[in-house]
């Protein structure tokens, strides 16, 4: 490392996955460890926060010990802890940040809180080394679906939103109504390969001239044709059940894409957030990509979920710009992009 490197230790707590890593320079990996509560939860058919909150306290320092030596150092060679502290479940958000503080107050590093959504953006950073601002990128997760003007490393504007639910989150209702359970997205996602993705039509809310979104009514649509279905003794092909619906919302989410590259004239897009794994919403952006002329960036699969690799890059971003935090840092589970 040159003396003009900065190494942040990046803590990742805000819903089920427990994660610390090592980042240089804002771009490079040097560690990257997540200890998953997803097959727990996964008997009660979605994360459970108590439970949830027991599970970081017991891995938490366990991770950020195997972070540090995975990368060759010792605290002392850190510059800054970075951490999330919102949005996310309260208690499993103050583990983390609890964790975070302690190391400061022991330390004297400084301490960056850091916002989960613009994590999520920055995984790009770290796959792609030419990415740089300005750029459009769509969030797309369990809990956030917006279209966000990032226009510098610290400058972010909020182009459109869900009035109701997020994305991942009408994907993860309708898994759990056809019986493929948590979580929904990857079982969705794999259940739907290889199907007719015209095999069923939705009918789905139109916000207008606006760039906001509102999926209440695709999955509506979704749940009327199942139950109608159901009450005739009909089966369902799930198959392409599960690849029409995520065809759909997948060119929603493509379609009002386009449209804010119209709107703002940047044609560098992105994705980020966990649903950007998705393969219909990946199939849907390339082929926008190819058909408009778009650079479209997407993290690789690991990055997409939640990691603490993305929060140390988005912490160092913060911290070369001047920002930190005191140790009375709080967390904020309602946080929303741009703040």
């Amino acid at each position: 490392m040159s003396d003009k490197d900065v190494i942040i230790l990046g803590i990742e707590s805000s819903c089920d996955e427990t994660a610390a890593s090592v980042v240089k320079n804002g771009r490079v990996i040097m560690s990257d460890i997540i200890a998953s509560q997803a097959d727990f939860h996964e008997q009660y058919g979605g994360v459970v926060p108590e439970l949830a909150s027991r599970m970081h306290v017991d891995a938490i320092y366990p991770c950020i010990d195997s972070a540090l030596k995975e990368a060759g150092i010792t605290i002392n060679d850190v510059d800054a802890v970075a951490v999330t502290y919102g949005p996310g479940l309260v208690g499993a958000l103050l583990v983390g940040l609890s964790a975070a503080k302690g190391l400061c107050a022991v330390t004297g590093k400084p301490l960056v809180g850091v916002n989960h959504l613009h994590g999520h953006i920055c995984a790009n950073y770290l796959c792609f080394p030419e990415l740089e601002p300005e750029f459009l990128c769509l969030c797309v997760s369990g809990g956030n679906t917006q279209i966000i003007h990032v226009k510098s490393y610290h400058e972010m504007e909020i182009l459109g939103k869900t009035r109701d639910d997020a994305a991942g989150e009408a994907i993860d209702k309708i898994a759990r109504v056809i019986g493929l359970g948590y979580p929904g997205g990857p079982k969705m996602d794999k259940a739907g390969q290889g199907g007719d993705v015209h095999a069923y039509e939705f009918a789905f809310n139109h916000m207008g001239d606006t760039l906001d979104f509102s999926f209440s009514g695709i999955k509506t649509s979704a749940l009327n044709q199942i139950n109608k279905l159901r009450q005739k003794g009909e089966d369902i092909d799930l198959c392409n059940f599960a690849a029409s619906y995520q065809h759909h919302i997948a060119k929603i989410l493509a379609d009002h894409m386009v449209k804010a590259v119209e709107m703002t004239g940047i044609k560098t897009v992105c994705l980020a957030g966990g649903v950007s794994a998705n393969t219909f919403l990946r199939k849907a952006f390339d082929e926008a990509s190819t058909k408009h002329d778009l650079k479209l960036y997407y993290p690789k699969l690991r990055l997409c979920t939640d990691n603490a690799a993305m929060i140390a890059s988005a912490g160092y971003y913060e911290f070369i710009g001047g920002r930190s935090d005191d140790l009375s840092l709080n967390a904020a589970p309602s946080l929303k992009a741009g703040r």
